[in-house]
C-alpha cells in the first residue's frame, strides 16, 4: 500500500466539507461549484499571476472567509508541504492509462461524459457522442458553440484541474497504476474549457497559472485541493501561497460582480 494513503482518509473526512463549494463527488461535480462559479461574460480576463508575499503556513484562515472558502483553507492545512519531485519517467499513456477510458463502465469514454456534463444545449443523438453544445467557459467568461469535428472539436477541450505531469511530480508516482489511471478519469479532476486556455495552462500549478476569469479562481483552486487531497498529493510551498491568495478573495470577487451588474 502507498505510504501516503493512510493520510488520505484524513483528508478525505475534510473534503466532505467541501461539499458547500463543489458538491458530492463524483457524482454531482460539474452541478454545484463549477455551474454556481460560471461567470458572467463581461468579467475582464487577467493575462498573468502576479507573486505575492508568501503566507504563513499553519494560519488560522480569517474569520471573513465565506464557509466554502474556509473548508477549503482547512483542506489546504492537510496537505504536505514539499518541493517538486523530478518529472523523470513521466509518460502519459504508459503512468496514467490511455484518454479517454470509460472508467464508470457506462459505455461513454469520460470525453463524452465530461462534455455532456458541462455543455448545454447538447445534441447527443446517439446516446453517447456528444455531438454539439454550448459551453459557458469558467476559465476566460466566454460563451463556444462546440460542434464536434476535425477542425472545430479542439475548440472545447477537457482539462485536468491538477495537471497529470504536476500530480506526478507530487506524490503520484508513489499510487498504483490502478489510482494513477483513477486520477487521469475522475470526474472531480475534469473540466471542458476553451482549448487554447488550457493549452496555455499546461502542467502549472496554482503559482504559476490561474483561470483569467478572476471569479472563477476560487471553485478552481478549491477543487485542486480537493483532488490533491483525495489522491494524496502534496503542494510545493509556492502553490500552497497561490492558492491562500485566492482564498483570500473568495466573496471578494462576487461582490464586486454583484455590485457592477
Amino acid at each position: 500500500m502507498n505510504r501516503h494513503l493512510p493520510a488520505l482518509a484524513v483528508a478525505l473526512v475534510a473534503a466532505t466539507a467541501l461539499s458547500g463549494c463543489l458538491g458530492p463527488v463524483p457524482a454531482d461535480f460539474g452541478t454545484s461549484a463549477w455551474s454556481a462559479a460560471r461567470p458572467a461574460a463581461s468579467a475582464t480576463p487577467e493575462a498573468s499571476v502576479t507573486p505575492a508575499a508568501s503566507a504563513t503556513p499553519g494560519a488560522e484562515p480569517p474569520a471573513a472567509y465565506p464557509p466554502a472558502a474556509s473548508a477549503a483553507r482547512a483542506l489546504l492545512e492537510t496537505l504536505p508541504v514539499k518541493g517538486r519531485a523530478p518529472k523523470t519517467g513521466y509518460d502519459r499513456e504508459a503512468k496514467f492509462g490511455s484518454a479517454w477510458l470509460d472508467v464508470d463502465r457506462n459505455g461513454c469514454d469520460q470525453r463524452n461524459d465530461i462534455l455532456a456534463r458541462d455543455l448545454t444545449e447538447v445534441s447527443r443523438p446517439a446516446g453517447c457522442r456528444v455531438l454539439s453544445g454550448t459551453l459557458h467557459d469558467g476559465y476566460t467568461g466566454k460563451v463556444i458553440d462546440f460542434v464536434r469535428g476535425n477542425d472545430t472539436s479542439r475548440a472545447v477541450q477537457i482539462d485536468h484541474i491538477v495537471a497529470l505531469s504536476n500530480a506526478w511530480q507530487t506524490g503520484a508516482q508513489q499510487l498504483s497504476q490502478e489510482q494513477r489511471v483513477q486520477l487521469a478519469n475522475d470526474p472531480l479532476n475534469l473540466r471542458a474549457v476553451d482549448g487554447p486556455t488550457n493549452a496555455q495552462k499546461g502542467d502549472g500549478d496554482a503559482a504559476t497559472w490561474l483561470p483569467p476569469q478572476r471569479g472563477f479562481r476560487c471553485a478552481y483552486v478549491s477543487a485542486q485541493i480537493e483532488v490533491k487531497a483525495k489522491y494524496a498529493l502534496w503542494v510545493t510551498q509556492p502553490e500552497r501561497d497561490a492558492m491562500v491568495r485566492v482564498l483570500d478573495t473568495c466573496g471578494v470577487e462576487a461582490a464586486a460582480a454583484d455590485t457592477a451588474q
